[in-house]
């Protein structure tokens, strides 16, 4: 299996596969209230089976070009994922999200690991817009969309059903032509990658 490195800390993202279901379950049980306040995957992986069979669903997402997943590795521990939740490359577009456990918070493991993968997504498989969706009180994960260089292109009021609650939700975008220039400029400037 292969791993990409996220920096000098040791941070790796790789990919996230059915036979891992039990280091998933895992991960979920140590952030399920953290990662809950803002995501519903808590509610869907309870188990050992649903944790399995979430990672089976992306794993055919995988094989049908419709979708990915990754995990990001602190050290040996699974402490958060990124997706693709959509991947049209016929169309172009993708829709990227992440979740991070708490004890994870607060190093830019999620902004490393996003910024990977839609670089691969515009780079690798020709993406030439990338959202981000959002609830509006979700502050962290705007930040993210914002370091990444995205724009915000709506908001789409009381959009989501969560929790018994109403919230807005935030569309953000970046486009291939926009994230090529950025990581440009960031390169010239001696920096990393786009959005850093």
């Amino acid at each position: 299996m292969y791993a990409i490195s996220l920096g000098d800390d040791g941070a790796e993202l790789r990919p996230l596969e059915p036979w891992q279901a039990d280091e998933f379950l895992a991960h979920m049980d140590r952030g399920r209230e953290f990662i809950g306040a803002r995501n519903g995957l808590p509610d869907v992986v309870t188990d050992l089976e649903s944790s399995r069979a979430f990672l089976r669903l992306y794993a055919e997402k995988t094989a049908t070009d419709s979708g990915r997943i990754h995990g990001i590795w602190f050290g040996d521990t699974l402490v958060g994922a990124v997706i693709l939740r959509r991947l049209d490359p016929g169309a172009g577009t993708a829709e990227a999200g992440c979740w991070l456990e708490p004890a994870a918070v607060g190093k830019g493991l999620v902004t490393r690991a996003a910024r990977a993968l839609v670089d691969w997504a515009i780079e690798v498989r020709g993406i030439h817009r990338v959202e981000w969706v959002v609830s509006s009180d979700n502050e962290p994960s705007i930040a993210v969309a914002r370091r990444l260089g995205m724009s915000r292109d709506a908001v789409l009021r009381e959009s989501l059903s969560y929790r018994g609650r109403l919230h807005d939700e935030e569309v953000w975008s970046v486009l291939a032509p926009e994230w090529r220039a950025a990581k440009s400029a960031s390169l010239a400037a001696g920096g990393g990658t786009a959005g850093s």
